[in-house]
């Protein structure tokens, strides 16, 4: 994380203590009650270290709530866009906390923080600092650390299995695609990203030095895609997206793909890979994987402990005619 490791200052006199973070030092109440998260990571991770947060933004996708945090966060106030919070609704909530990112929420920071302590990721993707910032501002860090403690094992359990089962065929080098209405995306880094990064998967060189990734709005730039295996990010309920996708995939083009060759292109959950932005999301998305490669998923971390609003298990259920982002770029919408 750009900021440094979480520290501390010593409790003042008046109960408050200091975290630092992407909005540099910033005093909390010792034991924050009433948080309010503002990107879908940190909703994500306050579901898994057994917070009910007062206010939650919408999803973006299977709005208001992704169904897997939806028995965790019934009742929850929702306080509109995470690109465009209702500072009005976050203020009636009176939170004594406010978790933001940097990336969305710079603009807004000032009036954030006359409504309450807010602390800050650099990042909508890095699911780790998330937790680990959530956790320090709430006292739950041994829960966080049992989280990554089994998230860590879990991805040495899948490096070794996969190494094992595809021999002299791994490592594989991976394309996230995304298919929209009217183009393509290719990821190279994000939540998506960083998790096949880690464990083990090499990126196509289309895309090294990308920034985000690329748009291509061409069928001609098809091979742009060519890798050894695609994860194929749909949106089922959108009959044009659905639409698009057949079109390019009847492409000869695509038919020529390595990955389509071989029978390794893999539709695989949204939510799951680039929109939930969580530790829990993480673990579907991990999860997808085993089921993918035929692996057997070793079991996750206990369910968590009894305040936890859900009882969410930790594996329940982002060239010519090519639109690049700059390098240093992140999507602007949800990914």
């Amino acid at each position: 994380m750009p900021w440094g490791p979480i520290a501390f200052a010593d409790d003042d006199t008046q109960g408050r203590r200091s975290v630092a973070n992407a909005f540099g030092d910033t005093p909390i109440p010792a034991t924050p009650q009433r948080v309010a998260t503002l990107y879908q990571g940190a909703t994500d991770s306050a579901v898994a270290l057994g917070i009910t947060p007062v206010g939650v933004v919408d999803s973006w996708l299977e709005r208001p709530m992704y169904r897997y945090l939806r028995d965790a966060l019934a009742g929850v106030e929702h306080v509109g866009l995470e690109t465009q919070p209702n500072l009005e609704k976050v203020a009636w909530l009176d939170p004594d906390l406010i978790v933001a990112t940097r990336f969305r929420h710079e603009r807004v920071r000032p009036l954030l923080e006359k409504i309450a302590p807010t602390v800050a990721t650099g990042s909508v993707f890095d699911f780790k600092a998330t937790l680990a910032l959530l956790a320090e501002a709430t006292g739950r860090e041994a829960r966080a650390r049992e989280w990554l403690r089994d998230w860590d094992e879990r991805v040495a359990d899948f490096r070794r299995r996969i190494a094992d089962t595809l021999g002299d065929d791994w490592p594989q080098k991976a394309a996230v695609v995304r298919f929209k209405s009217d183009h393509v995306r290719i990821y190279s880094t994000g939540f998506a990203g960083s998790i096949l990064d880690e464990l083990g998967f090499e990126q196509p060189e289309s895309v090294h030095d990308q920034g985000w990734g690329m748009k291509l709005t061409s069928e001609e730039n098809i091979p742009v895609m060519n890798a050894d295996v695609i994860f194929v990010l749909l949106e089922p309920d959108d009959p044009a997206i659905a639409q698009n996708y057949r079109h390019w995939t009847a492409h000869p083009l695509w038919q020529r793909l390595d990955a389509v060759q071989h029978a390794r292109v893999f539709e695989v959950d949204a939510v799951n890979w680039i929109m939930g932005g969580g530790i829990l999301a993480a673990n579907a998305m991990l999860d997808d994987l085993y089921r993918h490669y035929g692996l057997d998923t070793p079991r996750g971390p206990a369910t968590p402990a009894p305040d936890t609003p859900s009882g969410v298990a930790p594996s329940a259920a982002c060239a010519a005619d090519t639109a690049a982002m700059s390098p240093r770029d992140e999507e602007p919408a949800a990914c």
